[in-house]
């Protein structure tokens, strides 16, 4: 039976008008001053308002261009903000959908999720409400035309076992995307320097180090860390910054990062 899950931020973190959408994300990928001449195997984005997080995340999606037409497999990952569970849930649902139409959830690949047992779900609680994943899909819709989901929110587990777990199904032109922010709520100079410091534990592929560290997303991030130190993928920081770059106030922001990981 079909179910689609439906937005819950539209009008919110981003245009709820179809064309006022497009047109805000082909101006942020445009912006995005980035090279894209090969496709990464996975990127990692941010996640809040588009006005505050946006050009930033354009950056991530920008790289993606090379998979265009290509109706790639996306394994969106991040964090459930709103209700609390253990394990990682990819719901129930069979398509997702934004302003921008409606993006076909891979039910056979969701299929070989859930049929890893322990710690995946499908309930749709967490999904719901829940803007980390959703956020991201509008950018995935302009960049690549088709493609199709495997939404997987993160609530409390140990991200080294779902990424061994995740490793035993991921095939040959899949691609990662995490989503998850930085530090929160810390005068500008405070959180630059926090997350300097998370980045660079990032940019080593150090899934245990991220673990301790302040991001919202921390747990799916530190999943893709751990695969990309077991297939010998290498993480490029490509643009950081803080809501006090983009339209928030200097004394209380939230830190921003967009990276890419490809195979050496």
């Amino acid at each position: 039976m079909e179910m689609i899950r439906k937005p819950a931020v539209a009008g919110t973190f981003y245009p709820a008008d179809p064309d006022a959408l497009r047109d805000a994300v082909v101006r942020m990928l445009e912006a995005a001053d980035v090279l894209h001449e090969v496709a990464p195997e996975a990127v990692v984005a941010p996640h809040a308002g588009y006005i505050y997080s946006g050009p930033f995340a354009a950056y991530a999606f920008k790289t993606l261009l090379p998979l265009s037409g290509t109706n790639p497999t996306v394994f969106l990952l991040g964090p459930a903000h709103f209700v609390a569970f253990n394990g990682v849930t990819t719901g129930p649902f069979t398509a997702w959908e934004t302003p921008l139409g409606t993006v076909p959830v891979a039910v056979d690949r969701v299929e070989e999720v859930l049929s890893l047992g322990h710690p995946f779900t499908d309930i749709a609680d967490p999904l719901i409400p829940e803007h980390s994943l959703e956020v991201e899909i509008p950018f995935l819709q302009v960049v690549l035309g088709d493609f199709r989901l495997v939404p997987l929110a993160f609530g409390i587990v140990n991200p080294l076992s779902v990424a061994r777990k995740i490793l035993g199904i991921l095939r040959e032109g899949d691609v990662m995307v995490v989503s998850t922010d930085l530090s929160h709520y810390y005068p500008d100079h405070v959180a630059r320097a926090m997350d300097r410091e998370t980045l660079a534990i990032a940019l080593e592929n150090d899934a245990e180090a991220l673990l301790e560290r302040e991001a919202c997303g921390r747990y799916a991030w530190a999943t893709l860390a751990a695969i990309a130190r077991e297939l010998g993928w290498k993480p490029t920081l490509l643009a950081y910054g803080t809501s006090a770059d983009t339209a928030g106030d200097p004394h209380s922001v939230v830190g921003y990062a967009a990276l890419r990981y490809d195979r050496v």
